[in-house]
């Protein structure tokens, strides 16, 4: 049986914000309320939900920007917070909201993430040439600055870049959003054959039910920062006597994407 890649167990998360005329009441919101889930090495797990359902920020926590205010979190083997440098070092993460120095080129982006891993840049031109292709993008376009690229561009080169070191590892925090047809179709496409060559584990967050149902070995759903079922698309639907998983998610919350979303503000 594969090894356990992540190991989560009673995750929490509280934000605290100062509200009020004089900021002097501290208002406390919880992302994530015992959150418990397991991902299998070689294994693709998403976590489906609407915004504000917890999603990104147990992605934030697993890659090391945020601290856990509770649980136990084990990633390839380290321990959380205590192993931080190991996990960043085996961990690839896309962000819908990935950052970049905008005024500098895909290949300058590229290179930069490449040297702080100890990369040569004849390698790691090369490899970032790879991927990009791989991605649908045009190589004319490495030396374009980012601030010129469309969306969907941008997210190309974030996922090259997080793939540059070849993590086993891959927290996808919404890959597709906001991309444009073709660009969506490539970057699954890639997941794909990056799964079936490398054998990634990957945790993917979004809010596509068919993306979730296409890409993932198995599917948790994620509403109010709880985890209120898991299981694969097949076993989700028979769980909730459902057809699609549209249908399972509104049988488990009670609610539709677009109403959980209205009440939910942390994400």
């Amino acid at each position: 049986m594969p090894s356990l890649a992540i190991r989560v167990q009673n995750v929490k998360k509280v934000f605290r914000k100062r509200n009020g005329l004089l900021r002097r009441k501290i208002r406390e919101e919880h992302a994530l309320k015992g959150i418990t889930l397991e991902v299998r090495e070689g294994e693709a797990y998403g976590l489906l939900g609407p915004n504000g359902s917890g999603k990104s920020t147990l992605i934030r926590i697993l890659s090391t920007l945020l601290l856990a205010d509770g649980g136990d979190i084990e990633i390839l083997g380290f321990r959380l917070p205590e192993h931080e440098r190991e996990v960043r070092e085996r961990v690839g993460r896309v962000s819908v909201d990935a950052a970049f120095y905008k005024k500098l080129s895909a290949r300058e982006n590229l290179l930069y993430t490449a040297f702080l891993y100890g990369f040569e840049k004849p390698d790691a031109e090369r490899k970032a040439l790879d991927i990009l292709k791989r991605l649908g993008q045009d190589a004319s376009r490495f030396d374009d600055p980012l601030e010129e690229m469309s969306r969907g561009m941008q997210q190309k080169v974030s996922i090259a870049r997080a793939l540059l070191v070849n993590p086993p590892l891959l927290l996808l925090d919404e890959p597709t959003t906001g991309l444009d047809p073709k660009s969506k179709q490539e970057v699954q496409r890639f997941i794909e054959d990056l799964r079936r060559r490398e054998g990634t584990t990957i945790l993917l967050t979004t809010h596509d039910m068919d993306e979730a149902e296409r890409l993932c070995d198995r599917i948790g759903i994620l509403t109010r920062g709880q985890l209120v079922a898991e299981g694969t698309s097949e076993e989700l639907k028979s769980q909730a006597g459902a057809d699609n998983l549209e249908a399972v998610f509104l049988k488990m919350v009670g609610e539709s994407f677009e109403e959980a979303e209205k009440e939910v503000t942390v994400e």
